[in-house]
């Protein structure tokens, strides 16, 4: 689903999900604020066990919030994009990205796939305040394709390349040579 930001509907969601037994990523891509919004999940979910995790913690804690994680222990896991890959919790059945727009679409994909991992239908919400055909485009591909490749094409036509030699990570080469779509 993609949303704009509704703490009504995100927090009934997140209610949905605790009451079927299930865990929620709640995925906040800033570390500075990151305590403020998982304590205002805290307030509306006193009885939920609710944790940070992100990249600028110590190790041996990040080990403990994972095996707390899958051993089911916390409810709500407010965390970075350190949940991208290699993270399988079965019980886990809700997603919720903040700012959904600050993502390619194959890092989005990737995101989603952290939640259905088990036998409980699971679903993924995309919070974006951006307007305009781009957002709108972006996240109309990702909600009709799961293929990975197909989403990572079509999110290549629509960002550009960027540059090979340089840092921009989207957007069109100054000296175009040839198509990464076509010319392959």
């Amino acid at each position: 689903y993609v949303l704009e930001h509704d703490e009504l509907i995100i927090n009934d969601a997140i209610r949905r999900e605790l009451s079927r037994g299930g865990q929620v990523f709640y995925l906040y891509n800033f570390v500075e604020t990151i305590s403020y919004t998982a304590d205002k999940i805290r307030s509306a979910f006193p009885e939920a066990n609710v944790v940070v995790a992100h990249g600028k913690m110590d190790k041996d804690q990040l080990e403990d919030i994972w095996r707390d994680m899958i051993t089911g222990e916390i409810d709500v896991l407010v965390s970075t994009t350190i949940i991208e890959v290699g993270v399988n919790v079965p019980n886990a059945s809700l997603m919720i990205v903040e700012n959904a727009e600050r993502f390619g679409l194959s890092q989005l994909h990737q995101l989603r796939g952290r939640v259905g991992r088990g036998d409980t239908e699971s679903h993924c919400i995309l919070v974006s305040d951006a307007k305009g055909e781009d957002a709108t485009a972006r996240f109309e591909i990702l909600c009709k394709d799961n293929d990975g490749f197909r989403i990572a094409e079509e999110d290549l036509k629509l960002r550009g390349p960027g540059d090979f030699f340089g840092s921009r990570q989207s957007g069109l080469p100054t000296l175009k040579i040839a198509s990464l779509m076509t010319d392959t």
